[in-house]
């Protein structure tokens, strides 16, 4: 009985450890104009896998950042790589900052655009097309081009912006990509320099206002020479609008999960950066109360610094399983004395009576005393034998001290019986 309960504490324990570690697998959705976004995702996910994460992912290609955004709100993925000012983010904790990208107004060589206000009754070009439309309306009314002129709009696909600016088809271009080398050439490749002339940007003075209103941007000062280093495009500091890009988490998503996601991102930054430099841009997100996604409270706990061990996550059920094992161990144990009674020998055991025996044989007047004191230890030895154990050492102990306790008082009787002879002639 004490072996199967045993055995069932084993096999609870080992069931509890496994459900514990077991790893939790969550679908992320992604998508960019260039894929990047799902290259990057599906390369995290293969190093949470390599690193044996207690967090897997599985990834989805929404196909754009909209549908990325759709697949979230609609409960389809669990995560989802999104720009802030796009789709119903309304359910969407954050997780961790994956990058800024930057909205960038290019007046090719040889445009008449030469800031914001020229694009009046001129052609912008809007690279990403539905998804970026939103900024070219909130431009629009903010320099109220809409209403003063007829500005119009032309969606471009990547491969076709080069083609559209060499046959002025468009007089500018609105791109809105990360600021790294891989996306910084792209914009070089289809705004090329022309002998001395260069490309234009177009600053957009107004970003900290448009920034104030519309939360999902923030005002951003272009460094200089960003575009081109020399002659340097653009040659001061440039203002403009940048919007973050993160990895959110459904906010029912349980916080252990979350963090452990959270921090296995963050430790495979490096891994990932030889292959994908944009991943030196993963950081640890707003976690002020105002931030315009807030921060997942798992992930939260892990970039403050206060995650929990599992002593303070099971605390308190294992101090519980603790008391119930020990109840029904002292249960069990009664019960088994219940079933096989008591197995004590007659009269006790020996060790519990060596000090009464010890006395016996030395108050022993007679060898007949002796010989019933030796056979009384003898039935006792007989019983324990019969049951012996772990206490082995402890009844030779007891043994050999009585029959020595026994020959020395025989001996001393020998001795006194002689002495009282009486002397022959």
């Amino acid at each position: 009985m004490f072996l199967g309960v045993a055995l069932l504490m084993a096999g609870l324990g080992v069931f509890t450890y496994r459900h514990l570690t077991r790893p939790v697998t969550l679908t992320a959705a992604a998508g960019s104009i260039d894929g990047e976004g799902v290259r990057i995702l599906s390369a995290v996910a293969s190093r949470l896998a390599a690193n044996k994460s207690p967090v897997r992912l599985k990834v989805v290609d929404a196909g754009s950042a909209s549908g990325a955004a759709e697949a979230l709100s609609s409960g389809k993925t669990d995560l989802a790589i999104v720009r802030s000012d796009i789709g119903d983010l309304s359910d969407a904790r954050t997780v961790a900052l994956i990058t800024h990208v930057v909205v960038l107004l290019i007046a090719p060589v040889g445009s008449p655009v030469k800031d914001i206000g020229d694009l009046k009754n001129r052609t912008l070009g809007v690279i990403g097309g539905s998804v970026n439309r939103h900024i070219v309306e909130l431009l629009s009314k903010e320099f109220e081009l809409a209403s003063q002129s007829r500005m119009q709009i032309k969606d471009l696909k990547l491969e076709d912006v080069r083609q559209a600016i060499q046959s002025k088809q468009v007089h500018a271009v609105l791109a809105v990509v990360p600021i790294s080398e891989r996306y910084i050439a792209a914009v070089r490749s289809f705004a090329p320099n022309d002998g001395k002339r260069h490309p234009t940007l177009l600053a957009i003075d107004s970003a900290e206002a448009i920034a104030a209103v519309a939360k999902s941007f923030e005002s951003y000062e272009l460094p200089k020479g960003t575009l081109r280093g020399a002659p340097p495009v653009p040659e001061e500091d440039l203002t403009t609008l940048r919007i973050p890009v993160h990895l959110v988490a459904r906010k029912n998503l349980d916080n252990d999960t979350v963090g452990a996601l959270a921090k296995a991102i963050i430790e495979s930054r490096r891994d990932l950066a030889s292959e994908f430099p944009l991943a030196n841009q993963i950081a640890g997100p707003d976690t002020d109360k105002d931030a315009n996604i807030p921060v997942h409270p798992g992930a939260k706990l892990y970039f403050d610094g206060e995650e929990k061990t599992i002593f303070d996550k099971y605390g308190d059920q294992f101090f519980y399983a603790t008391l119930v094992l020990g109840s029904i161990t002292s249960a069990l144990a009664a019960v088994w004395r219940f079933l096989v009674g008591d197995n004590r020998p007659p009269g006790g055991r020996l060790v519990d009576r060596v000090g009464e025996i010890a006395a016996r044989i030395r108050s022993a007047h007679t060898e007949a005393e002796l010989e019933a004191v030796e056979g009384e230890i003898d039935v006792l030895l007989r019983s324990e034998f019969d049951g012996l154990d772990s206490r082995q050492a402890a009844l030779n102990l007891a043994a050999a001290r009585l029959e020595r306790l026994i020959r020395l008082q025989s001996d001393k009787l020998s001795a006194s019986m002689r002495s009282a002879e009486p002397a022959t002639g």
